[in-house]
């Protein structure tokens, strides 16, 4: 059973993400700040997921299809959000310490992912429950991701609430931090009216507006704080000023008289 309209938000959410990916990849180029490569790597596992979806209710659901919608919408996406904000808010040494965390989760997922038995045949019009074809541990690793990522972010924007009121530090910090946190909670809405009201257009939607309010979050954290300095205008060119010779001295000649010369005056 083919759902037109569903596929047609997912593949919008999916380019989408796919634009933010490479927005963000190319900030990160430029100025190698490795919150926005984290940023960028959620984005590209996000693009991934939309495209299943979009895979999913147009040619029917299938094990690949499911398993790479599962592992990456529902396990690896929000920690890769947490991370950035790690990188943003504690710096770089804790967010190394971090990302080897994410990168051991996210094989672990993987491994568990590919390799687990489905418990009952998939549905090929809609898109089923994990717990209801996935035995416990691929669930748990979701539960893990989603709520310990989600925890990570809205701490974040807790911290960067007490930062400004405390220490005067950047608005920006806080409103991006709140934009991430709002697009995450959206995007979990998005999984409860899938999951419990079996709602999938809602489902594709929420998706397309959770990515949208979570760029902008990060728009706001990697924009400058002030306005750059304008360029003075270069001065006008000119020729350079030429100066008079000066006379030539005959070099045998002396411009005092010589003794000879005293001895007759005298």
């Amino acid at each position: 059973m083919r759902h037109s309209l569903q596929t047609a938000v997912a593949v919008a959410a999916s380019l989408i993400a796919v634009a933010f990916a490479l927005s963000t990849f190319e900030r990160w180029l430029t100025a190698r700040r490795r919150h926005e490569l984290a940023w960028t790597g959620a984005l590209a596992v996000f693009a991934a997921a939309a495209g299943a979806l979009a895979a999913g209710a147009q040619a029917g659901w299938s094990g690949p299809t499911f398993r790479t919608f599962y592992l990456f919408g529902a396990i690896i996406d929000v920690p890769l959000l947490a991370l950035g904000t790690v990188y943003l808010l504690a710096g770089n040494r804790a967010g190394d310490v971090a990302a080897w965390g994410v990168s051991l989760f996210a094989a672990f997922a993987t491994g568990v992912v590919v390799t687990s038995l489905f418990r009952a045949p998939l549905p090929a019009g809609e898109l089923v429950q994990g717990s209801k074809v996935f035995g416990p541990l691929p669930r748990v690793l979701a539960a893990t991701g989603s709520a310990g990522g989600a925890l990570v972010i809205f701490v974040g924007a807790g911290w960067s609430a007490w930062r400004v009121v405390r220490t005067g530090a950047p608005r920006r910090l806080l409103w991006s931090n709140t934009a991430i946190a709002a697009g995450t909670l959206i995007l979990s809405g998005s999984g409860t009216l899938n999951s419990v009201f079996g709602a999938m257009t809602a489902f594709a939607v929420t998706l397309l507006i959770g990515i949208a309010v979570i760029f902008a979050g990060f728009l706001m954290a990697t924009a400058s704080p002030g306005r750059p300095p304008a360029i003075p205008p270069a001065d006008l060119w000119k020729p350079p000023t030429s100066r008079p010779a000066r006379p030539a001295v005959d070099g045998g000649a002396t411009s005092r008289p010589g003794r000879a010369a005293v001895r007759v005056r005298t």
